[in-house]
């Protein structure tokens, strides 16, 4: 297949009844953001789910796992594999909760700190490609916009 072909191909992928479906376009969307931002932390021993858990813990919100699950929704039993995993490579720990002795949040370490600051500059970087097709004002208005989207105003 020539250069040319494989650019008509392309282009009448994108004339289908799908590109019309903000869902799939959000899919779609999350699917080229994730593959940049996982190859971007790849060097880390992170991906986009376990950097997310680590640069929430390290907002100093002390979450509990439930908290991180249904925030990130998530499976619960995700988020403890993916907690697991950052314990395991003394990223955070678990400690008992202040309000509740019964039950555990978690916390970073000064090593988690250290690498979610290296690894925050990494996912920056990464959204940049994904990106590039928009202006600064677009990707203002569509950070914005997506926002609103995932986080609805309560009723």
């Amino acid at each position: 297949m020539t250069d040319s072909e494989a650019q008509d191909t392309a282009a009448s992928w994108q004339l289908n009844s799908v590109t019309e479906d903000p869902s799939f376009l959000l899919a779609r969307a999350n699917a080229l953001s994730l593959g940049a931002g996982n190859a971007a932390l790849r060097p880390l021993g992170l991906k986009v789910r376990s950097y997310s858990v680590l640069a929430l813990v390290c907002d100093g919100l002390y979450p509990t796992q439930r908290e991180l699950a249904d925030y990130l929704r998530l499976d619960p039993s995700q988020v403890v594999s993916l907690i697991d995993d950052l314990e395991s490579r003394d990223l955070v720990e678990r400690r008992t909760d202040e309000r509740d002795r019964r039950s555990k949040v978690i916390a970073p370490t000064g090593e988690g700190q250290r690498v979610r600051a290296e690894a925050r500059e990494r996912v920056r970087a990464a959204e940049e490609a994904p990106l590039a097709v928009l202006s600064p004002e677009e990707r203002d208005t569509f950070s914005a916009l997506l926002a609103r989207v995932a986080f609805p105003p309560q009723r």
